[in-house]
């Protein structure tokens, strides 16, 4: 009786691994979306799939035999690479994000994980990786992000989303802009924003912040001053209006300007002239003033601590800043827009945040504003040796507030404590306020469109 003939063993290259079918497993590879290449001990490709051959470029025939460093060509191969890490502890890496660069000079985001390959004894024969490529979902997520971006002002705040619709007409024209809002709120952003987009955006943009500069040094850093206006005034310093010269000066809390100063800016606004200390003839000011305050000028003006005429000089164009506390639905967006800044800044890999920690941070008051919650990403991704910053991360005063922190929950949650929450300081900010919906949703940072739905859901009268 003849022998039945046993399936023919081919070897793929690399000691220690036979396949029964190479051409089957090689089929199976192909379907795999996810680009899949393995190695030898000393780095030599062993096998190459469509996808990987897809998303580098390089053609499976080209790839088998050289060496993965060659071949796969990424931000981490020379110093940290994760298949000879990976060879030498014998643990897996998952879902680590590169960047790799394709054979077109193309830089690809991907996802990549690695493991051991080993024999039937155990032994370690060579790795496997595993990557998917990340274009797509970063694509739509800078279009995603460029819909809430106008300029470096990143929001989907509805307040906000009306600044940005009027933005460019104010931009337009060269009267004096006067922005109000509290400290870490984004005045300067604003400030930048409108010189940019002005017939201005290729002269100079120069900012002064009037609180940090003594009374007696801040009118020669305004107006600079000549040779010999004083003892050690051995040369002409020009000033910070002169500098300005075409294009854009920004006064930041000018509310803390002496009134002996007060007079001199107001001939700036309404002469465009101003005198360099010991000077004896006055300079043109071809320049566009922008000033911002966190304090109420109209009651600094009642007070006698501001001239009212320079009040009116510039509350021209007005733009009101609202807090972070009532656009609490720009936290998430500008969370991972810090997270992404401080990956740069840091050499760090965080992708993101916990829902506990993102939590959290929805429900703190933010005094400090934007520039605080910056502060704390800053502080958490310090912290931070995971991809994930969690709550043990954040500064712990934070935590220590967590217990008396009010929070608008996302209308899909199906977290039955959160949800019974929710309706309890709603109606508690409801008494607050007799009812009143405008106020009331005013106080916790969203549209009266969105507390209505709220309140309709709750069945709150």
């Amino acid at each position: 009786m003849k022998k039945k003939a046993e399936p023919k063993k081919i070897s793929s290259g690399t000691p220690g691994i036979d396949y029964q079918d190479e051409s089957l497993m090689q089929i199976i590879l192909d379907s795999i979306t996810e680009g899949v290449f393995t190695i030898d001990p000393e780095k030599n490709i062993t096998s190459f799939n469509k996808a990987a051959e897809k998303i580098t470029g390089v053609p499976r025939k080209e790839a088998i035999g050289r060496k993965c460093y060659e071949i796969f060509t990424s931000n981490i191969c020379q110093r940290q690479c994760a298949l000879e890490k990976t060879l030498a502890t014998e643990q897996p890496i998952t879902n680590l994000p590169i960047n790799v660069l394709s054979r077109q000079g193309k830089i690809i985001p991907i996802s990549i994980s690695t493991a051991v390959l080993k024999n039937r004894k155990g032994e370690v024969i060579g790795a496997v990786e595993t990557f998917r490529d990340l274009s797509v979902v970063e694509t739509l997520r800078k279009e995603l992000r460029q819909q809430y971006k106008f300029e470096d002002i990143i929001s989907k705040n509805y307040k906000i989303h009306r600044i940005f619709k009027i933005l460019p007409d104010i931009a337009e024209s060269d009267s004096t802009i006067l922005i109000q809002g509290p400290s870490g709120s984004g005045k300067e952003l604003f400030a930048k924003a409108v010189h940019n987009l002005s017939l201005r955006k290729n002269g100079p943009f120069v900012v002064v912040n009037c609180g940090a500069i003594p009374e007696t040094l801040l009118e020669s850093e305004l107006f600079g001053y000549v040779k010999g206006a004083f003892t050690d005034a051995r040369k002409d310093k020009p000033g910070k209006f002169e500098l300005a010269d075409r294009g854009t000066i920004f006064l930041d809390e000018i509310g803390d300007i002496p009134l002996s100063l007060q007079v001199k800016l107001l001939r700036v606004l309404q002469d465009k002239t101003f005198e360099p200390l010991g000077a004896i003839k006055p300079k043109k000011a071809d320049v566009r003033v922008i000033a911002a305050t966190n304090r109420d000028l109209l009651k600094l003006v009642s007070m006698g601590k501001f001239r009212d005429d320079l009040y009116y000089r510039l509350n021209v164009l007005k733009i009101e800043l609202p807090p972070l506390s009532e656009r609490r639905d720009d936290i998430p967006l500008l969370i991972d827009h810090f997270i992404e800044k401080m990956n740069i800044r840091l050499g760090k890999k965080i992708e993101g945040i916990s829902h506990e920690a993102l939590n959290i941070l929805m429900q703190y008051d933010f005094p400090g504003n934007i520039r605080e919650l910056e502060n704390i990403i800053e502080h958490a991704a310090v912290l931070c040796r995971e991809s994930i910053i969690s709550c043990e991360h954040l500064p712990p005063e934070i935590l220590e507030k967590m217990e008396s922190i009010k929070v608008i929950i996302p209308e899909d949650s199906t977290n039955k404590l959160l949800v019974a929450q929710e309706e309890q300081l709603i109606r508690s900010i409801l008494r607050k306020h007799g009812g009143h919906r405008k106020k009331t949703a005013e106080e916790l940072g969203i549209h009266p469109s969105t507390l209505w739905r709220k309140m309709k859901k709750y069945g709150i009268e």
